[in-house]
């Protein structure tokens, strides 16, 4: 997977800020809001170690050429989740099983060197972006969801690809050790997780 160049992302960065800030400014009062909602959202730390960990395992365990699918899979199945969270639907202890996804990717990080069959790795990571998009739904404001739903894909898509770069990172700094550097991130990731259970 070949990543852009420094130009390359600077250009990247300045279209996804125009693109956010044309959405805001396309909409007034509430959807004006629930865009800049949807931005914040998604860095609390229980769903920023699920997104960034999304990005490093697709690069570690997917192959090169569909590297582009694990975020592709959380991101449709976050946004269809968001739906149904901002009609009512919703999981009892919704918050534990959102720390349990946490450790679910850290397992994923941890065990990447050994070969899984896609399809698994994939569902694994629909069903738990299902339970972020719970949560993003039904934190939605009352008005602008469609807004609110742009921020938060917005920030999503920016926290997988980081995701991606720092997996990628590794793979070229210490390329002798970079399975046991990715799965050392994975147990760090899984211990957060536990972590943040622990406080609920």
């Amino acid at each position: 997977m070949k990543f852009p160049s420094p130009k390359s992302l600077r250009w990247i960065g300045t279209g996804a800020l125009a693109l956010a800030a044309g959405a805001a400014q396309a909409h007034t009062g509430h959807d004006t809001s629930g865009v800049f909602q949807g931005l914040v959202h998604p860095f609390g730390v229980d769903h920023l170690l699920a997104m960034v960990a999304v990005g490093v395992w697709s690069v570690s365990a997917l192959p090169a050429h569909k590297a582009w699918w694990g975020p592709a899979t959380f991101l449709l199945s976050l946004v269809a989740s968001a739906v149904l969270g901002a009609a009512g639907v919703n999981l009892l202890f919704l918050e534990h099983l959102i720390s349990l996804s946490v450790v679910l990717f850290g397992a994923l990080l941890v065990f990447s060197r050994r070969k899984m069959p896609t399809p698994l790795g994939l569902g694994m990571v629909a069903l738990a972006a299902s339970l972020h998009g719970l949560a993003h739904g039904a934190e939605a404001p009352a008005t602008g969801f469609t807004a609110y739903a742009v921020g938060f894909l917005l920030s999503t898509a920016a926290l997988h690809f980081g995701g991606m770069v720092v997996g990628k990172g590794i793979r070229r700094s210490v390329p002798g050790a970079a399975t046991w550097a990715i799965s050392g991130l994975g147990a760090v990731f899984g211990g957060s997780g536990l972590y943040l259970l622990s406080q609920l």
